[in-house]
Formats: structure tokens, C-alpha cells, sequence
């Protein structure tokens, strides 16, 4: 199965959190914040979007911050997916 998002939405897989900080102090599960950074896996094809043209800014591959409460989770398979709008996509990580 493959996502094919529509409109200005733009699938992400989550980054897995660290289990330890840099300094070394290993993190216990439940004080484990999900990190908000993901890889784009799919982009819908923008155009008129509540009638205004979208232009999609970032690709399939690119590593974004998103924010914190934005998109849908979904899972397929055993994989998990958030889905979000572009505009809720906060920076592209470039190394």
C-alpha cells in the first residue's frame, strides 16, 4: 500500500528519539519527547488550495521540522505516518 497524499499535504515518518543526551545520560522511555524533525516520504501536488496557489517547497528525501501538534497519524502496515499541510512544515534541515 502507498500513501499518495493530496493537496498541499505532505507525508512524513517520524525520526526515531536519541535514547541518550550528548553528554551521555541515557533517556528512560517514558520521559522520551517524540522529536518533531521527520523525512518527507510523499508530496501532494499543490495548485489552488482554498483558493489560493501552493507552490510545494520541499521534496520527497528532505528532512523537515514540523510543529509540534500538527497532521494526522496514520499506519500502514506496521509503518507510521503523519500526515501534514506544508504551511504546518517549520524548516528543511540541510546538512
Amino acid at each position: 500500500m502507498k500513501l499518495v497524499p493530496l493537496g498541499d499535504r505532505v507525508v512524513l515518518k517520524q525520526l526515531e528519539a536519541e535514547e541518550t543526551t550528548k553528554s551521555g545520560i541515557v533517556l528512560p522511555g517514558q520521559s522520551k519527547e517524540k522529536p518533531q524533525q521527520a523525512e518527507v516520504v510523499a508530496v501532494g501536488p499543490g495548485g489552488v488550495v482554498d483558493g489560493k496557489e501552493v507552490k510545494m517547497e520541499v521534496k520527497t528525501g528532505d528532512q523537515v521540522i514540523y510543529s509540534k501538534y500538527a497532521g494526522n497519524e496514520v499506519k500502514v502496515g506496521e509503518e507510521e505516518y503523519i500526515i501534514v499541510r506544508q504551511n504546518d512544515i517549520l524548516a528543511v534541515v540541510q546538512n
